[in-house]
């Protein structure tokens, strides 16, 4: 069939459908009020927040010394307003589509969000310092501290995650999962921000790295590249999801957990100092100091 004539006769048909169906869908209004295309926008705020965090490194020019309190005046103050709307438009929008909205002020929670998390940088950025230190020291590899910064995608994956677990805890909906989804596509590691993740935490390489949304990290912890902290099923018997219920691992501070282990369920951990091999499956807590290897210790 030709071209034009099919887009003259048959394509009229096929938006017709599809504006039906959009129109019509309970799942995804067209006129519901969320701009789901601002998705490219929260990205750009991000590059930005992660330029403040690290002027030179993530700005898109060179900052000198003497124009840094400029930069991150002028950037912060752009960041307010624009993540401002994003926040205020996703609480809008969750309040409407759960009808839970009663007297709450959205507008007022957005900025109270920003203030926050804005004021809880500069001890993001001193625990992304301390991150970034274990992945220096803990690696060989690494002839520069600098190096880490530009070239791991560790630094990257476990920024973003700090910037969105602060908003998780603030309790914004979307934006969190916007932010870590970003992170796991340019970097292969897929950290959900509900995680609590301590100080000087190192995925070395990192590719396939799986952190779910209960996962309890604590400090000094390093894995390696295919690990996957997971729950042993998001359902439970009555096949209903576990919603608010604990279901990923804990591990406790000084842990190794090595290339493409899988530890899984919600009363699993992994005691203080112990080492995990590579390709073992965990279902079981682990004590402290143990070294498992294919799951015998």
């Amino acid at each position: 069939m030709n071209l034009t004539k099919w887009m003259n006769e048959r394509l009229p048909q096929i938006v017709d459908r599809l504006e039906a169906d959009i129109l019509t869908g309970g799942e995804a209004m067209a006129d519901d009020g969320l701009d789901l295309a601002g998705r490219n926008d929260i990205y750009e705020i991000l590059d930005d927040i992660l330029a403040v965090l690290f002027p030179g490194y993530y700005s898109r020019g060179k900052v000198a010394r003497p124009d840094t309190n400029f930069f991150i005046s002028d950037t912060l103050r752009h960041i307010s307003f624009r993540l401002n709307r994003h926040i205020a438009e996703v609480l809008d929008y969750r309040c409407r589509r759960k009808q839970e909205c009663g007297d709450c002020n959205c507008q007022k929670r957005a900025q109270e969000v920003v203030v926050s998390l804005i004021e809880s940088l500069p001890e993001i950025r001193a625990t992304l310092i301390e991150d970034i230190r274990a992945a220096h020291e803990g690696d060989p590899a690494a002839q520069f501290f600098d190096e880490v910064i530009l070239s791991y995608p560790c630094v990257e994956a476990i920024a973003t995650h700090r910037i969105a677990h602060k908003l998780y805890t603030l309790e914004v909906p979307i934006i969190p999962r916007i932010l870590s989804e970003r992170a796991h596509s340019r970097t292969g590691i897929d950290i959900h921000p509900g995680a609590q993740i301590g100080p000087r935490f190192f995925i070395d390489h990192g590719t396939g790295v799986v952190i779910g949304e209960t996962c309890r990290i604590g400090r000094n912890v390093k894995i390696y590249q295919g690990v996957t902290l997971g729950a042993k099923s998001p359902f439970d018997k009555e096949g209903k999801p576990r919603v608010g219920q604990k279901r990923h691992p804990d591990i406790e501070d000084n842990v190794i957990i090595y290339a493409n282990a899988t530890i899984l369920g919600g009363n699993t951990v992994i005691g203080k100092g112990a080492v995990i091999g590579g390709n073992t499956w965990i279902t079981e807590s682990v004590p402290p100091g143990e070294c498992v290897y294919n799951n015998q210790s």
